[in-house]
């Protein structure tokens, strides 16, 4: 009798942890209308499980046609929305996104090659050599860092940002912040270290205030122009904009070819210099330096809206004099990086110089080759007598 007794309890176990892994597969998204949960699990965004990250119901992942760089560390984007509701869309700016609307951007990085976590080495890779499958993340091949959240409730977008424990089991809120120290290895197994800043909550302001009137947050990636690109669903192989307009996620849109699309900043087999380079800088640069900006009062706009030269920085002077110069005269000296003050904040990593003044530690060192190749393949001269010199976009 004791040995049934005891394969019941064992059958009776199995079956409980059965109907609780059940339990937790079908757990829906919540969303919290005030408040700040202490774990991102609270949302039930994303869940652990079988030793991976992966997706809740109703969570869309999403990706950019030229993300923003972060210290080499690799993005998980999604969006949710609650039931019947859906964004409206907008062809400049990001879409119109309802109350109740969660949008969720897990850093991580790669590990090197054959190597299991070591405390803090990870790959340096760019976002084409993603490790992402159907939709969920291997956890034996990935670092997870942080989760960041960004709310739509009644009084506008509350960001909060979540840091992962050392065993990639839960992620808590970090209000002020936190500072990781890891080790970028490239494909070569040179060391770079990396201050990776998780921003605390004051500081996802100087990205994500676009608007210098409302004060508001608002996001910054999911504007038509970067999302319309393919995604490799669970399903199959599909067009952001048109899969977000299929799963009732966004209403509005036009049919893929008819709206803007931002070129790759990598794809110079299919993009032109001039268009890669624009890509890069809208990306990195134009949230902050735009007419609504943080950065309006430099008089530099570098979103894509923006086609003016002397707006561009093409042979013009700096409002501030001093150390973020480096002694050079203009934002872009056409034909010379190496005398344009673009070109030398962003090859600096010291925090009193580069550009974007948040969110990295580390010099991207392709951006810069590739907006040096920019400049460097502009024509004019800034003692002309036209505005930006007649500096022109060269047609490479």
């Amino acid at each position: 009798m004791r040995k049934y007794r005891a394969a019941g309890v064992a059958i009776a176990a199995l079956l409980a942890a059965v109907l609780l892994a059940g339990c937790k597969r079908s757990q829906e998204v919540a969303f919290f209308a005030e408040g700040q949960p202490a774990r991102l699990d609270d949302w039930h965004v994303l869940r652990i499980e079988d030793g991976r990250l992966i997706l809740n119901e109703g969570v869309v992942p999403y990706d950019l046609n030229t993300p923003l760089f972060s210290d080499y560390a690799h993005k998980l984007r999604t969006i949710w929305m609650p039931k019947g509701k859906s964004a409206a869309y907008r062809p400049d700016a990001a879409l119109d996104f309802p109350v109740g609307t969660i949008i969720s951007k897990t850093f991580y990085y790669p590990l090197p090659a054959g190597q299991a976590w070591d405390g803090r080495s990870v790959a340096r890779t760019p976002p084409s050599a993603s490790v992402l499958e159907q939709e969920s993340l291997d956890l034996s091949r990935v670092r997870l860092i942080e989760t960041r959240l960004l709310v739509r409730r009644e009084s506008g977008w509350v960001a909060m940002p979540y840091v992962w424990n050392e065993a990639q089991t839960e992620a808590t809120l970090k209000r002020t912040g936190d500072l990781i120290t890891l080790d970028l290895v490239d494909a070569s197994g040179q060391r770079e270290e990396a201050a990776y800043q998780v921003p605390d909550q004051n500081q996802c302001g100087g990205c994500h205030l676009t608007d210098n009137r409302s004060r508001q947050l608002s996001p910054i990636g999911p504007k038509a122009r970067h999302l319309n690109r393919d995604f490799d669903y669970r399903e199959g192989r599909e067009n952001q904009l048109a899969h977000l307009a299929r799963v009732g996620y966004l209403t509005g849109a036009p049919a893929p070819a008819q709206a803007p699309r931002d070129a790759d900043w990598m794809d110079a087999a299919n993009a032109s210099l001039d268009a890669r380079a624009r890509a890069y800088l809208d990306v990195n640069c134009g949230h902050c330096h735009s007419p609504t900006g943080p950065a309006i009062t430099s008089g530099l706009w570098l979103d894509a809206a923006t086609h003016d030269r002397l707006k561009l920085g093409f042979c013009k002077q700096p409002i501030a004099a001093g150390k973020g110069t480096g002694d050079r005269r203009h934002d872009i000296e056409p034909g010379k990086p190496d005398e344009s003050v673009l070109s030398f904040r962003m090859d600096s990593a010291d925090p009193a110089v580069m550009m974007p003044e948040l969110g990295r530690s580390v010099v991207h060192r392709e951006g810069v080759e590739l907006i040096d190749a920019w400049i460097r393949a502009q024509h004019g001269s800034c003692d002309g007598d036209g505005p930006g010199g007649e500096a022109v976009p060269a047609s490479t």
